[in-house]
C-alpha cells in the first residue's frame, strides 16, 4: 500500500534535510556521480506547499554503468523500483508507505537532467507560476489521494505548458 498523496504547507526545514541527505548520498555514491547532486521539486522551492518528500536528483554519466548504486543505496534505506527505467534510476525512502525521500539517478545533462533543473528555477524565479502550480497540485492531490502516478501524471501537461512558455521543449518531446 502506497502513502496516500497529501501537500503541507512550506517547511523551512526542507533544505537542511536535502543538505544532510546530500551528504550521505555523495559519499555512498561518490564515484559514480557526474556533476553536483541537486535538490529538486517542490520543496526546492522557498514558500511552495508540496507533498512532505524531499526530491533528490544526482547525476549519472549513464544508467547502465550506474547500475552498481541500486545495492550501495540500499544502506541509506533507498528502496529501487524500475520507474521510468529509461531515462532514470529511482528510488524511495524508507519505505512505498512512509516516504521521507525520492532519489532520481538521471544521466547528467540529459533532458530529463535539464527539465527538472529549469522547471524548479522557474517555479523559485515566478511566484505567480509558483502558485498556480500549488493550487493545480492541491486539487490533484484531492483528486488523486490514492494514486501517486495518476497524481503526478496530472500535473505534467502543466509543467509541459510552463516550460514551453519559457522556451523550453519539456524533456519528453526532445528525440
Amino acid at each position: 500500500m502506497e502513502a496516500p498523496v497529501h501537500i503541507d504547507e512550506y517547511n523551512p526545514a526542507w533544505p537542511a534535510l536535502f543538505e544532510a541527505e546530500r551528504a550521505l548520498i555523495a559519499k555512498t555514491i561518490g564515484p559514480w556521480l557526474a556533476g553536483p547532486i541537486e535538490h529538486i521539486g517542490s520543496t526546492a522551492v522557498p514558500g511552495l506547499a508540496a507533498k512532505p518528500v524531499i526530491d533528490i536528483m544526482a547525476p549519472v554519466v549513464n544508467l547502465t554503468d550506474s547500475q552498481p548504486t541500486l545495492e550501495r543505496l540500499r544502506a541509506l534505506s533507498y528502496c529501487y523500483f524500475p520507474y521510468r527505467s529509461e531515462v532514470m534510476h529511482w528510488f524511495c525512502k524508507p519505505s512505498p508507505e512512509l516516504r521521507t525521500h525520492h532519489l532520481h539517478l538521471v544521466p547528467f545533462q540529459s533532458p530529463l537532467w535539464f527539465e527538472r533543473i529549469v522547471f524548479r528555477d522557474l517555479l523559485r524565479n515566478n511566484p505567480d507560476i509558483a502558485n498556480e502550480y500549488a493550487q493545480l497540485k492541491r486539487h490533484l492531490a484531492e483528486l488523486h489521494r490514492y494514486d501517486r502516478e495518476l497524481y503526478t501524471d496530472s500535473k505534467a501537461p502543466f509543467i509541459a505548458r510552463v516550460m514551453r512558455d519559457h522556451g523550453v521543449r519539456p524533456a519528453h518531446e526532445v528525440k
